[in-house]
């Protein structure tokens, strides 16, 4: 499902559902949750472990959070209708705003993408930045409560065993419990779901994993207030590096280089100097030539494999928890997909309660968010495919789409409208189907 096929957020249809919600998790996942369940329940409590910083810095329990996202169009889209005036505040808060076809040198499958027909405005901005945003709008909902320094240590049964009725926390004043009419575990990759399942009688989801072994490394470069220049080299065999470099607040620019499958990314300055000059565009190089490090400092991060939990296939599952953002599945992040399927998520959410309530309710949300996953799942690691050391379940047809789309791309060097036809999917804008309309696959496969 992607944003022109699922219906967009109307937080008017949504019914009384309760007195109180728990969301586990105070990440992108987590506060767009939040932002559906403020429609239908009195109260909604998000606790997080971490301390939550009232300034955009990177916080331990998102150990990513230094390195670069893009939120995608579907992203964009969906938490401006959940929060309106997100991107603005973004802006306000020092975010660029660029164009994703003119301002974006893309590279890939040997040459740079063609400039597209039509605009694909763009929020350029830090991580922490996202995420102080928009926990900013979820705080001021009425009934909303976020509760940092809290760890959640179980779920709470009622005395059937079959229906959480909230959690155990911790925090500084020691146990307490939270009663809930839902829980939402929004704990992103450490999530202890499948775990409690397995400890509580319950079969735990089956998990699809392809291991890619990223490795990447960010740094930020100062740059002139002006100059909203973003850069895209994605990895392609027999090259297995890449870059992203976008403009993001205090006139800096976000520089991540990373290598799958052995080409290990730099742990220093002069590494990923030499690393972004032996890039296949000169740009980056001399950028950094140019323009110094902002505070020499290089964090690296290593990703191991796409990570899917099959909630969707469980027979049976406790009432009253759902599970959403990366605790569902979690993807090659150079595809940039984690916080608008997050977004996708909770939207998914949304039309779940709206249409059947709480009743059967994470059978029906794991369907529907599910399709989503699929898109995304079938994208990232279809193209993490390419490589033959890249090991797990491969997507049906994968072969046949990655050559059809390799031909896209070199064809899109010169056709902007296949670039542009590329991008609306790469932002989850438009399903992949899209890619085969008849006037698409002409231009993709005619002579010449």
């Amino acid at each position: 499902m992607t944003l022109t096929t699922v219906p967009r957020y109307a937080g008017s249809r949504t019914p009384q559902l309760g007195a109180h919600a728990v969301v586990v998790g105070a990440g992108v996942a987590g506060l767009s949750a939040a932002c559906v369940l403020a429609d239908g329940f009195d109260t909604v409590t998000v606790v997080d472990r971490d301390t939550l910083p009232d300034d955009p810095v990177a916080r331990r329990g998102v150990p990513q959070s230094g390195h670069i996202h893009v939120l995608l169009v579907a992203g964009q889209v969906t938490l401006d209708d959940l929060c309106p005036g997100f991107g603005a505040d973004v802006l306000a808060s020092g975010g660029a705003l660029i164009d994703g076809t003119r301002d974006v040198c893309f590279y890939a499958e040997g040459g740079r993408l063609a400039d597209g027909p039509r605009r694909v405005p763009l929020y350029c901005a830090t991580r922490p930045l996202y995420e102080r945003t928009l926990r900013r709008h979820v705080a001021a909902f009425d009934g909303v409560r976020i509760r940092s320094n809290c760890r959640v240590t179980d779920y709470l049964l009622d005395e059937t065993e079959t229906t959480v009725a909230g959690v155990a926390i911790h925090d500084e004043t020691g146990r307490d419990e939270l009663a809930a009419d839902l829980v939402v575990d929004a704990t992103g990759r450490t999530s202890r779901t499948p775990t409690w399942l397995d400890a509580h009688g319950y079969t735990p989801p089956a998990v699809d994993e392809v291991t890619v072994d990223l490795t990447y490394s960010t740094a930020f470069v100062r740059r002139p207030a002006d100059d909203r220049r973003a850069f895209v080299v994605t990895p392609s065999p027999p090259e297995a590096r890449g870059i992203g470099m976008l403009p993001v607040e205090d006139d800096r620019w976000l520089m991540t280089v990373f290598g799958v499958h052995g080409d290990t990314s730099p742990a220093d300055a002069s590494g990923v100097v030499d690393f972004a000059a032996n890039l296949p565009i000169p740009e980056p190089a001399r950028i950094l030539d140019d323009h110094p490090l902002a505070d020499g400092s290089v964090s690296r991060y290593r990703f191991a494999s796409n990570r899917r939990y099959r909630y969707e296939r469980l027979e049976r599952f406790p009432d009253n928890l759902v599970v959403v953002g990366d605790a569902l599945a979690s993807f090659n992040p150079i595809y940039a997909q984690g916080m608008s399927v997050a977004a996708l998520d909770a939207l998914h959410l949304h039309h779940a309660l709206s249409a059947g309530g709480r009743e059967d309710l994470a059978a029906r949300f794991f369907d529907r968010a599910a399709e989503t996953v699929d898109l995304a799942w079938n994208m990232a690691v279809g193209a993490d495919h390419r490589f033959p050391d890249t090991k797990g379940p491969k997507p049906r047809g994968v072969g046949v789409l990655n050559r059809y789309l390799a031909r896209l791309l070199r064809r899109a060097h010169t056709d902007g409208v296949l670039a542009d036809a590329f991008f609306r999917v790469q932002m989850m804008e438009r399903p992949p189907t899209s890619l085969f309309r008849p006037g698409i696959v002409w231009r993709v496969l005619r002579p010449g």
